[in-house]
């Protein structure tokens, strides 16, 4: 058996299946499509699920993949032990229909003994109790001993989740050694130990579950299998651990060399090793696949994992950012076999190392936090912490459990763990609840399911308007498949050819019409429903419309030019944002209609005017240098070579649409587009704001939308203009002169008011109250807030030692505005308090310092009462 590295592995598994017929396909992204029971992807079946069920029709009946895959259940054992990880690739072979245990048996055999070389001599096998079919081919065909083959019950060795297709599985084992095993003298396949590891299970999906706990066999069996690459890699490489294997030793080795460590010489520096190289990968990758940290679903995985990992890095005495450092290694190790983490790499190390940043921030405001915790529980000699708050400074500063119960055991503190689980427990409900979904396909079954999952439409509409012999294959109407329907049924029309563009990559769907020699269709919209079908939403204006009749389908060019524009200015915008923000924008999402286009893009703060000014100067430039845009066919590998940009999640196949407007933007795109830039006419910014953490959107206008909206502009320009009495080009003039005028009759206005303060200071003094050495005046006056402020300082000045409260109303509204001299704050005075209670009688609230306070009430009726409020707390202060 030759050491093996994981590359090495992982091309000889796809090869060989490629070699019985099997098409590769590249991993899906871990963010699942149309599925809602999951977070992220965690198998290599589940972005294949839809060819499971029938509901899409795969490319070939035969499939290979290496899927990437994160699971999280026991994130808070990665790192205690060397088993347990977050990131993994899985290897598979799938038959959808296909062949079956007679096939994939032997295969499963040649590959581990023939291609790995594996020695037979260490491999074990088990089945399910009730499927000898298998076990017997294990043994006929394959030539592997009775003894050699175990059968294990449901639990292990039967694969289900809830209704739907399910079925026996068998796995393989090899035999580590005797020095892996826990010395038992009955220790065999199936113990805990680590002796015997399972690295091969293949799962035979033959019945049906059925809600009443019974199984039917499945017409068309399938064949879904995963080898855990880490793992195998582990046996290839004879080491004890997945974080002993070669891409991983190289990231572990990294993580030592940063912090100054070394690994296996103590426990604590091991496990904080182990998760730090563990939760890189799936950070790494999450990032690369368009996962932003948040607070919520899949970005909150993500924060947790960056968050977990970079704690650890200070508890190894790593200093300032480190993170995005070991990105490299990962991506260097892995980049071959996923180009989206090369073709991302600025990307990624920019996102992790704005979150690293940003926790080391949270992580301080969270010992500020605990200290405070410990001063309150000091003062009311406390000794055990409440469960909701050490679960808040976990939750929400990322403060690990026991990092809270070390800094508490300082104090002579402890924490009620038992209320911290319970509140653990609560949050994880919660993201099942938000995760409602459970059937085998994770999303809502619709009418749209029970077409016929042969049913295709062709689409040709990239350079035709119009197709004169489509035909109708299926109508739905009233939630019911029909075969036809009448004047003013809303319907949903599918033709087996069509040159509208259905709804996608963030493009509205074209609308137009579907006329037969019986009835027309007014398309409002064309979507894409389960199996990519093509659905035409609209009403049947005239007539009626039937399955199988032919067809006339037009969509509305005006309205799919306008489209185009909007759609091809968007590449150019991108571009241009890369060029003046950096090539960590990355596209978030989109939005492309008639009328406007919406770019949401990965970015960090908010643009600033010169920015956007000089990412809209370049999208015209590039307009009017009038580029072509040429649109072809290629193969993903030269499609990259060319330096085309593809979109997160996107899953893209060997042979790629590329659209190329003059070599100025590159990008992997299947939307509508122009010919020449110059047809784009003009490009308006017209906002730009944050939508999320690192999300920031562009919204803007092009063609016939620009020029209204610079009509627009020219309306509200004659407008002012008419306003001040000023022509278009001595406009400004006018208005500068105008405001420095306004300026001047403030001043004026503010020395009258102050004046007028000084007059109805002076004619007010003879309300004033001595209390205690200090004057007191309490009184009803004139004017808004601003002008009470202006009294009350005259009265200071006046009165020295003093407190005053002042209240007026105006419109039915009460303002009071209380304030002390340094003396009066001395002896007891306390203005924001005193203006509390006095605003609380007024039916308002407000407070301040404690030498000035001011705020409002509603109920002007009752002022008199509320300064003899005030008067009352004064007394008692001074």
């Amino acid at each position: 058996m030759k050491p093996l590295g994981v590359n090495e592995i992982r091309e000889k598994f796809l090869s060989f299946f490629e070699s019985k017929d099997h098409l590769r396909l590249p991993s899906a992204s871990l963010i699942p499509h149309n599925d809602d029971s999951l977070l992220l992807i965690n198998s290599g079946m589940a972005p294949l699920k839809p060819f499971f069920t029938g509901q899409v029709i795969p490319p070939r009946k035969r499939v290979t993949t290496c899927q990437k895959c994160i699971r999280t259940g026991d994130i808070e054992n990665v790192g205690k032990t060397a088993r347990h990880g977050t990131f993994f690739e899985m290897l598979g072979d799938f038959s959808f229909g296909d062949y079956f245990k007679n096939e994939i048996i032997p295969w499963s055999w040649e590959f581990i003994t023939k291609v790995l070389e594996i020695p037979e001599d260490k491999l074990y096998v088990t089945v399910y109790k009730d499927d000898e079919e298998a076990a017997t081919i294990w043994h006929e065909k394959v030539g592997i001993p009775r003894d050699r083959i175990f059968y294990m019950g449901k639990e292990d060795n039967f694969w289900e989740h809830g209704t739907g297709p399910c079925g026996p599985c068998s796995e393989i084992y090899y035999d580590r050694g005797e020095e892996y095993g826990c010395g038992k003298p009955d220790c065999t396949v199936g113990c805990d130990c680590d002796r015997y590891m399972e690295f091969w299970n293949l799962v035979f999906t033959q019945f049906d579950a059925h809600e009443d706990g019974t199984y039917t066999e499945l017409e068309h069996k399938n064949i879904d299998t995963g080898m855990g690459l880490e793992r195998m890699a582990t046996i290839m490489q004879g080491v004890d651990s997945i974080f002993d294997v070669d891409t991983l030793k190289a990231l572990r080795d990294a993580v030592c060399n940063i912090a100054n460590v070394k690994y296996m010489v103590d426990h604590k520096t091991d496990e904080s090793v182990r998760v730090i190289v563990d939760h890189i990968r799936s950070v790494a990758f999450m990032t690369a696949d368009g996962v932003l940290p948040s607070n919520e679903g899949r970005g909150y995985v993500l924060r947790r994992l960056l968050r977990r990992a970079a704690r650890h890095g200070k508890r190894l005495g790593i200093e300032g950012e480190f993170l995005a450092k070991l990105c490299d290694v990962v991506i260097e190790t892995s980049g071959d076999a996923y180009p989206e983490l090369k073709e991302k790499k600025d990307y990624i190390k920019k996102v992790i190392t704005v979150e690293e940043n940003s926790f080391y921030k949270t992580l301080d405001k969270g010992m500020e936090i605990l200290k405070s915790d410990i001063d309150e529980m000091n003062a009311k000699g406390g000794k055990v912490m409440d469960g909701n708050k050490s679960f808040r400074l976990y939750d929400t500063y990322g403060f690990p459990i026991e990092l809270t119960e070390e800094i508490l055991e300082e104090s002579g503190l402890s924490l009620d763990k038992d209320a911290f689980q319970k509140e653990m427990k609560e949050q994880k409900e919660r993201a099942r609840a938000a995760r409602a979904v459970s059937n085998y396909m994770g999303s809502a079954e619709t009418i749209y399911n029970q077409l016929d999952a042969a049913m295709v439409t062709d689409f040709d509409g990239y350079d035709k308007a119009e197709i004169n012999d489509a035909k109708i294959v299926a109508v739905v109407s009233d939630n019911k498949i029909v075969d036809s329907a009448q004047v003013g049924a809303d319907v949903a029309v599918f033709l087996d050819k069509t040159p509208f563009y259905a709804e996608m990559g963030g493009q509205v769907g074209d609308i137009g019409i579907i006329k037969t020699d019986m009835g027309t269709v007014d398309v409002n919209n064309t979507i894409r429903v389960v199996g990519n079908k093509i659905a035409h939403i609209g009403t049947v204006v005239d007539g009626i419309i039937s399955v199988e009749e032919k067809a006339e389908a037009k969509y509305d060019a005006k309205n799919r030019t306008a489209i185009s524009r909007n759609h091809s200015a968007t590449h150019l915008l991108q571009k241009a944002l890369r060029e003046v923000l950096g090539t960590h924008v990355e596209q978030a999402g989109s939005y492309v209609s008639a009328d406007r286009l919406r770019f949401d893009f990965t970015h960090f703060q908010a643009m600033t005017d010169d920015e956007i000014k000089k990412v809209e100067d370049i999208v015209n430039e590039k307009i009017l240098e009038a580029l072509n845009i040429e649109i072809s066919e290629k193969s993903i590998e030269d499609a990259r070579k060319m330096g085309a940009m593809a979109l997160f999640g996107e899953k893209y196949g060997k042979i790629v649409r590329v659209v190329d407007m003059g070599g100025f933007s590159i990008e992997l795109c299947g939307g509508a587009h122009l010919k020449n830039t110059a047809q784009i006419g003009s490009f308006k910014i017209i906002g730009e704001s944050g939508i999320a953490a690192g999300v920031r959107r562009i919204e803007a206008l092009t063609g016939e939308g620009a020029l209204k909206y610079y009509q627009a502009q020219d309306d509200k320009l004659k407008e002012i203009c008419a306003m001040v009495k000023a022509a278009p080009e001595n406009m400004m003039k006018r208005i500068s002169d105008i405001v420095a005028d306004q300026k001047e009759l403030n001043k004026e206005l503010e020395k009258i008011k102050a004046e007028m303060a000084a007059k109805s200071a002076d004619s007010i003094l003879k309300n004033c109250t001595d209390i205690n050495g200090i004057k007191v005046l309490c009184t009803k006056t004139n004017g808004d807030a601003e002008a009470l402020k202006t009294m009350g300082d005259e009265l200071k000045n006046k009165l020295k030692d003093a407190v005053i409260v002042l209240a007026s109303a105006n419109d039915g509204k009460v303002s009071i505005v209380s304030m002390a001299t340094d003396s009066a704050v001395k002896k007891g005075a306390h203005a924001g308090k005193i203006i509390k209670a006095a605003a609380a009688v007024c039916g308002g609230g407000g407070g301040g310092r404690p030498n000035m306070a001011q705020a409002g009430g509603k109920d002007s009726s009752k002022i008199d009462e509320a300064l003899d409020k005030a008067m009352e707390i004064i007394k008692t202060q001074i």
